[in-house]
Parts: C-alpha cells; structure tokens; sequence
C-alpha cells in the first residue's frame, strides 16, 4: 500500500488535481480529502501490488498541473525580481515572448523541463508520504526553476533586439522622410542570391565606393542585404519597385517598414519574368 498527501489551499488547482487523479486509469486508487488547520488535503491512496506505476502515474498528474498552474508565475516573480528596472509594459511584454517559448510543446526545452518536473517527483514520492505543494515547487526544483530562468533571459534578449530594430528603423525612416529624393525610381530584383537594382531604364546599377561605404550600418559586419540597403538609402528614390522571385522574408518587410508607401512588391512584370529566366538558367 502507497499514500500520498497533497496539501494546497488553491481550489482550482484542487479540482483539476482531483479530475486528473481520477482519470489515472490505475484500478486499488482512492481518493479522500481533509481540510486542517492550515490546508486543504488531497490524500491519493493505492491498495494495488504495482507501486512503481502509481508513483509514476501520479508524479505525471502532478507534472502537468505544475507546468499550468505555477510556470506563467515563476515568470512573473523571475521578471520582476531580476529585470525590475524595465518599466511595466517593457516587463509584460518580456513575459508574453517567454510564454510564447514555454507553451511549444513539440520543443526540446518543453520536453526538458517536464522531465527534470517528473524525475524529481518520483524520487520525493518514493520516499515521503506528503508535501505542501507550494513549497516543493519554490525549494525542491531547482533545476527546473533554473531552465525558466534561462527562457527568461532569451526572452529579454529578443526583447531588446527587436526594441533595438525599431528604434533603427524609426531612425531610417525618419532620415529618408527628411531629405529630398535624389532618384525618380529604382528597381530591386529579389531572388535568393545577391539583390540587384535597376535604374529607371532598368540599367543594373553598380555598388561604387559611394554605395558601398556602411554609412548608415553598424559596425559588426555587412552582407549584400546590407550593402543594397545602404545603396537605397544613398539613393533615396521617389519610388522602390521590388521584383520578387522568391518568398517575402526580414529583409522585405525591413524594406516596406522604411520606405513605407514609396515601395510596390511586383511579382509578374516582364522584368520578373526575364530575371526568373535568368534564375533558371
């Protein structure tokens, strides 16, 4: 015989603890509650020969309802405790890029994180006959709060890169609406190799030193994306046609961000046609 006490005073968490354990499947299972001075008491007890099973029937019950009821407040208490210098909405969105990585199920850290959940519970059930809920999931698993915290600072990472990205394109955007245009139209073929612009008479515009020195890039290092971006913003043409051969990705939607109106996406003119050619052969 194998009994194990659960003690939580969260009622949700109760009823979702008590429907679980019940659809465990696992025949000699009975369930009693108590409430005492200080808890309310979820009390699994098993009457069966297979100990090992209910151990680890239940350990995944508790694995489950850990990961949905106390995951998203970890988060919280990691954000606001390590990262209290963001202002509120910086903090709440933070959290919304962490719960995003949490919740994918199909990702190797899922997967990571129930297994350090469930390995622990196993080994706590095997030797203990209770424990406050609470209390095992703020001291007992470290590991597990350390892989949250972990997510956590990728989630800040790509909060501040893609704040970073804003702020650079605000800064572009407001650069080209301050100046005056300097070329009627330019024409960029897009494909999967290096882009190409064209002149208004559809000559291929050659990258000379003008266009090639990084004057409005970092300084970390520069593909042909970024030597075609430093081009335009040299050029500062009235209106930006983009050819495109192959699937929008960042690079387009960067273009469309800082040229907004001026830009048109063609994908059937004679010129994307002969470039598709081209391509072919």
């Amino acid at each position: 015989m194998k009994s194990f006490c659960i003690k939580n005073n969260n009622q949700i968490l109760l009823d979702y603890l008590l429907t679980e354990i019940q659809n465990m499947d696992l025949e000699n299972t009975y369930i009693s509650q108590n409430s005492f001075k200080y808890y309310k008491n979820v009390i699994v007890h098993y009457t069966g020969k297979n100990r090992d099973m209910f151990i680890y029937k239940l350990s995944d019950v508790l694995t489950k309802c850990i990961i949905k009821y106390y995951e998203k407040n970890i988060v919280k208490r990691i954000i606001n405790c390590d990262f209290f210098y963001f202002d509120s909405e910086e903090r709440n969105m933070i959290y919304n890029n962490c719960v995003e990585l949490l919740e994918n199920e199909v990702s190797n850290e899922f997967y990571e994180r129930k297994e350090k959940v469930f390995s622990c519970l196993v080994d706590y059930i095997s030797e203990h006959k209770f424990f406050i809920l609470d209390g095992f999931v703020n001291f007992r698993l470290f590991e597990y709060n350390s892989l949250i915290e972990e997510c956590v600072d990728i989630a800040v990472n790509k909060f501040i890169i893609d704040k970073e990205y804003k702020e650079f394109i605000e800064l572009l955007k407001g650069y080209i609406n301050s100046q005056k245009c300097k070329t009627d139209t330019i024409h960029v073929i897009y494909s999967n190799s290096e882009p190409i612009l064209l002149d208004k008479m559809q000559n291929i515009l050659i990258y000379d030193n003008q266009f090639e020195h990084p004057k409005y890039l970092s300084d970390i290092s520069f593909s042909s994306k970024d030597y075609c971006l430093n081009a335009l913003l040299n050029l500062l043409p009235k209106r930006l046609i983009v050819h495109l051969l192959v699937e929008e990705d960042e690079f387009i939607e960067t273009l469309k961000l800082i040229f907004g109106k001026r830009l048109v996406i063609c994908k059937e003119c004679n010129i994307c046609k002969t470039f598709e050619l081209l391509n072919v052969h």
